[in-house]
């Protein structure tokens, strides 16, 4: 569609967004690749965002300062823009920069270096990721400006064309001013203002700590300061701005929570932005899956530790001997060390379990097939390991929380493998062709009986569980966006996705363990910093690339109609 509006002339040897660079942690953004393209027509797409960092967005939705609300008035807004992983400062204005989240980023300390590789190996290539204004100087005649007080974004955002040095918000309102009335070919504008979540610090994120609120107030004043320099431009009538006001993250970097985003063109229609019902990732093929990337021995089975493993699942095609959900190295005939759920025949599913590499010596040992599940309905599976001396370790399935077969594993000494726990395609003796969701997806370090198991297979409220106490791992998976499954559990770790997965928008078909959103049907909208640069990207009229690697959603292309000449 976008075509019909504007075309480009691509220059041969654009360089790639994503480059390898082996060994180290610390790299520097790729050298921008320089060329004009020239716009169809008089009007020039340009886009300012302005960053008031600390801001939660139940608190600004409270207050409702004057020019931001305004500015809402014409805009698409979120008062739910979740964190993403590690929720620094540092982090969240990479992905916001970026469009790509810290699952692939992995840049968390404010010095702006990585914390490590997301494969888990500190030895891999690193990749590095362009920041949006890399793109828009390769592919637009135009110059970038970044305004902001803290010294290591201003490095770290180097490439832009104007980047003044300042210390305080008041400054950082009179260079943006500046620039904007002086500087005719600026396209583009990171304005970073830091006052709020200072004043949050000083007596908490809420707009009943007076500092807070009144810094809040000020920043807006210095928005509105903002907005009417861009407007007095000499050329603004041949300028289409988009204006986007956000938060690197609410609260503070040790507590993060849900920040907001207003992206405001005076021909937007004011409407509020949601995650609507139950959006789970499509796991889909053998590429795509999630991971533990490093538990630090969390969820390592051992030869004598008690756990339970249980997860809702919705397998969408009868597929044949193809593992989904393990802690094991992958099976090509007997040998194994860990354990893994797999499809076994007549749409039933089973477990496998093997201690080769740790001395077993006798192959692996299947648990027997449990309940039917492969037929495209939501089913709860559930697996429990319990030790019970050194001649006696009984793993045990269940199916909707019916059991259906024991089997003592104790011959195969020790599980411990360095293998992740993942979610996802596992190899079974070559079996394909699994799709499926995975959801609500619990780990305890107990062994539950069966009548708590019974008892609780629709629980809808899991702190509610007799054994919450030893939940050690629970993924919901319905962030709806971005590169990671938030670990909800008191304790435990992320999961982090890879491969080309999609998130898939469930509706009212939900789990047992869900309440459905009586307004699933509308359109589901889930955003996270990464949209900030994404929508840079597609207000400039530069086309994203599978080749960027960004997972930001740019949700301005769902409302074309509204502000496309």
């Amino acid at each position: 569609m976008m075509k019909k509006y504007f075309n480009y002339t691509l220059l041969a040897g654009i360089s790639l967004s994503v480059l390898a660079i082996a060994g180290c942690k610390k790299y520097d953004n790729p050298p921008p690749v320089f060329e004009e393209l020239k716009p169809i027509n008089d009007v020039q797409r340009k886009v300012l965002v302005i960053s008031i960092d600390g801001v939660t967005g139940s608190e600004i939705k409270a207050i409702a300062p004057t020019n931001v609300a305004t500015l809402q008035q014409t805009s698409k807004y979120s008062y739910e823009v979740q964190k993403s992983g590690i929720a620094t400062d540092a982090s969240s204005w990479a992905s916001m920069a970026t469009g790509v989240s810290y699952a692939k980023h992995q840049i968390g300390t404010e010095t702006f270096e990585r914390l490590a590789d997301p494969t888990g190996d500190d030895h891999a290539p690193v990749t590095s990721y362009r920041n949006v204004l890399d793109y828009i100087t390769q592919f637009k005649a135009t110059k970038t400006a970044v305004v902001t007080p803290w010294s290591n974004l201003r490095y770290y955002l180097r490439n832009a064309d104007f980047a003044p040095v300042v210390s305080t918000d008041l400054a950082v309102k009179d260079s943006t001013v500046n620039i904007l009335s002086k500087q005719d070919n600026v396209g583009a504008i990171f304005v970073n203002l830091r006052d709020v979540e200072v004043a949050g610090a000083n007596g908490g994120f809420s707009a009943s700590n007076a500092n807070y609120k009144n810094a809040i107030v000020k920043a807006d004043e210095y928005v509105g300061n903002i907005v009417t320099a861009l407007k007095a431009r000499k050329n603004y009538a041949k300028e289409d701005w988009l204006i986007i006001v956000t938060t690197n993250h609410g609260g503070s970097s040790t507590n993060p929570q849900s920040g907001f985003i207003i992206a405001s063109n005076p021909r937007l229609k004011q409407e509020e932005l949601k995650k609507r019902g139950f959006n789970t990732v499509l796991f889909n093929g053998t590429t795509i899956g999630a991971s533990v990337n490093n538990d630090n021995g969390l969820y390592d089975s051992g030869s004598n530790k008690d756990f339970t493993v249980q997860m809702q699942a919705k397998f969408n095609v009868d597929t044949y001997y193809v593992g989904f959900l393990s802690k094991s190295t992958a099976i090509n005939s007997s040998t194994q060390t860990g354990w893994m759920w797999f499809q076994t025949d007549s749409k039933k599913w089973n477990v496998s379990f093997g201690g080769a590499n740790n001395g077993s010596g006798i192959g692996r040992q299947e648990i027997g097939a449990g309940g039917v599940v492969f037929d495209g309905n939501w089913h709860t599976l559930t697996m429990t390991v319990k030790y019970v001396n050194s001649t006696t370790r009984t793993a045990t399935i269940y199916t909707d929380g019916n059991q259906n077969t024991s089997i003592n594993i104790s011959n195969h000494k020790n599980l411990s493998t360095p293998e992740k726990l993942t979610l996802g395609y596992k190899q079974f003796s070559g079996g394909t062709g699994l799709s499926f969701q995975g959801a609500e997806l619990m780990y305890f370090n107990t062994a539950l009986d069966a009548a708590t198991i019974k008892a609780n297979v629709g629980l809808k409220d899991v702190t509610q569980h007799p054994n919450y106490a030893n939940l050690i791992g629970y993924w919901q998976n319905n962030e709806g966006t971005d590169a990671y499954i938030a670990n909800k559990a008191p304790g435990g770790y992320d999961m982090l996705l890879y491969g080309a997965y999609t998130w898939k928008a469930m509706g009212t078909d939900v789990p047992a363990s869900v309440i459905a959103d009586p307004n699933a049907t509308g359109k589901s909208i889930a955003l996270t910093p990464t949209t900030v640069g994404a929508n840079m990207l597609y207000w400039m009229k530069i086309k994203i690339l599978p080749d960027y690697g960004l997972d930001g959603n740019p949700f301005l292309n769902q409302f074309e109609l509204e502000f496309l000449k």
